[in-house]
């Protein structure tokens, strides 16, 4: 992983363009590390991209060549890396866009699912490859997949491995929305500054909020709701946007 701090933006790129920016394990931890570490108070918004041609081919090929012993070994394997990343993404209050630079295979279509906001360069491909080699799709593909894309397009996706374009993906909302590849750059420039212009503590409630609440009854999700909102309410953030409305003038926050 590259790592970079850029003005409250925190950048986290794959970058192994030779392997199309396959995931080791090692890589998983230090993206988990990362994450883990970043908070509202630092960082406005993290960027999750690829060096090169691609988002990411997914798991190393040499990686998943290595068959554990048990497959308690595996569960262990699995969950102090990819599962850990996927983990903190979840839970990082600081919103998490991912920029689809090229094509997003495996574990790193899971990573876009994830992912808060994700723009594609219209030339990307995508596949929930995991079947192709015997395997469930994880790093939350089976988490997050079937909430943004629908159970039944999800299970088609998983099920048959099959590849396709960045087109689809937007249909399916797996992307928020695709451009041509010179302008991804700023497509993902302007949604980092209106969220640098946004209040993070804030966005990081509503991230929570919608995580929390996916697999609770109403009544559950409506009073957690209602808890973070009451932490919203006396926030500074709640504050000081009140009186620039009150002030007819953009609040700082």
């Amino acid at each position: 992983m590259r790592i970079t701090d850029d003005d409250g933006v925190l950048r986290l790129t794959f970058d192994r363009p030779d392997a199309l920016n396959a995931i080791t394990g090692e890589a998983a931890v230090e993206l988990a590390d990362a994450i883990e570490d970043a908070t509202p108070a630092e960082y406005d918004a993290i960027v999750l991209t690829g060096a090169g041609d691609a988002f990411s081919a997914g798991g190393d090929l040499e990686m998943l060549a290595e068959t554990p012993d048990t497959s308690q070994d595996a569960y262990e394997e699995v969950t102090a890396s990819f599962g850990r990343a996927v983990e903190a993404m979840l839970e990082c209050r600081v919103p998490i866009v991912a920029k689809v630079n090229g094509d997003a295979i495996g574990a790193g279509l899971s990573l876009v699912a994830v992912s808060d906001i994700a723009y594609a360069a219209e030339d990307a491909t995508f596949s929930c490859a995991f079947v192709r080699v015997g395997l469930v799709p994880d790093t939350g593909g089976t988490v997050m997949l079937p909430h943004i894309v629908g159970l039944r397009a999800a299970k088609e996706l998983a099920f048959t491995g099959e590849f396709f374009d960045a087109e689809r993906a937007a249909d399916l909302e797996l992307v928020n929305e695709t451009v041509p590849a010179d302008e991804l750059d700023a497509r993902v420039a302007d949604t980092v500054d209106a969220l640098a212009a946004g209040p993070t503590e804030t966005i990081g409630l509503m991230k929570q909020a919608m995580h929390e609440n996916l697999g609770r009854s109403w009544d559950e999700a409506l009073d957690y709701e209602n808890l973070l909102q009451a932490q919203a309410r006396t926030s500074e953030a709640h504050e000081e946007g009140v009186a620039a409305l009150l002030e007819d003038r953009e609040p700082e926050f």
